[in-house]
């Protein structure tokens, strides 16, 4: 199978182009740079050098791939009108295919919104932060396309353990023995996935494409930013006690995005497992990230 990917040298889309390349499926991904071109033919993938905000480009070239995995988001300001621009132009190519092409959307756990002791379903309705609310929309007009079998994911928090995901900013400061930094509370949940058991996902509903719709990934429903932080200080041995900051001095230092880590919340993935058989081989955060933290200071 042929995968056209976008955003493939980021976070989700690394581990996401190494699952797809240990599959034997042939990857096509978008690049942008030299530097891209290199860390994508590394992974084993074949750049197409062109730019997220220029689909014209590239967008007959992806439809005509067995699946497409969008992955990518250019996170300044106009992220969403390229984004719309990009989803319309893919919509527009298949529409000149005789078969329906699987696509692959990525949403996220910050459009349920707070859910506090509730646990989100694929069911409940969006309540998203309004930075990001132009996600719902995309993902709705991609499920009403008539030539694309839309699939959208709803990664939980996802952390890494080559540049720590989510966990960038906690990792920054404990290596350097400096207290992390919280925004809001330490009873605050996050849903949480490691990047590989998240690639394993998307890899398993591109290989389905009888399957569409809303698919929420997470591997561990709600953990506290108390014991991520914690965990994360202990490892590194450096200050344990954290800086707390108000939600309000995060969004005006950070922008608006910084609501998100702030948010509340507990996920579920029992429909993603029903359906593809599909089990996080990471269950508890600690055992991957101490380990890692342990290999980076040997």
């Amino acid at each position: 199978m042929q995968v056209f990917i976008l955003g493939g040298t980021g976070t989700i889309g690394t581990a996401v182009v190494a699952e797809l390349v240990s599959r034997n499926h042939q990857v096509l991904a978008l690049s942008r740079s030299e530097k891209s071109d290199k860390l994508l033919m590394s992974a084993g993938a074949t750049p197409f050098r062109g730019n997220l905000t220029e689909p014209n480009s590239w967008a007959d070239v992806a439809v005509s791939s067995d699946a497409i995995i969008q992955a990518a988001a250019t996170f300044g300001e106009d992220m969403g009108d390229v984004d719309a621009k990009a989803m319309k132009a893919l919509a527009q190519a298949a529409e000149t295919r005789s078969a329906p092409t699987r696509l692959i959307y990525t949403g996220g756990c910050w459009l349920y919104g707070e859910t506090g002791d509730e646990i989100a379903m694929e069911d409940r309705p969006f309540n998203p932060l309004p930075a990001f609310s132009w996600m719902v929309t995309h993902a709705q007009m991609l499920l009403d396309a008539p030539q694309l079998r839309t699939a959208i994911v709803h990664p939980a928090m996802v952390y890494d353990t080559r540049d720590g995901g989510v966990f960038f900013r906690f990792l920054s400061a404990a290596k350097t023995g400096q207290r992390i930094e919280i925004w809001g509370s330490l009873a605050t949940r996050w849903p949480l996935i490691e990047s590989s058991d998240l690639a394993r996902a998307y890899c398993d509903l591109v290989e389905r494409s009888d399957l569409v719709g809303y698919f929420n990934a997470v591997a561990e429903e709600g953990v506290t930013v108390g014991r991520i932080t914690s965990v994360i200080s202990e490892a590194f041995g450096s200050p344990t006690e954290p800086v707390i900051r108000t939600v309000d001095e995060a969004v005006k230092e950070n922008g608006t995005w910084a609501k998100g880590p702030t948010l509340d919340q507990q996920m579920s993935a029992r429909k993603l497992q029903s359906a593809v058989c599909w089990q996080p081989r990471f269950i508890d955060f600690a055992e991957p990230t101490s380990r890692w933290i342990a290999d980076l200071r040997a």
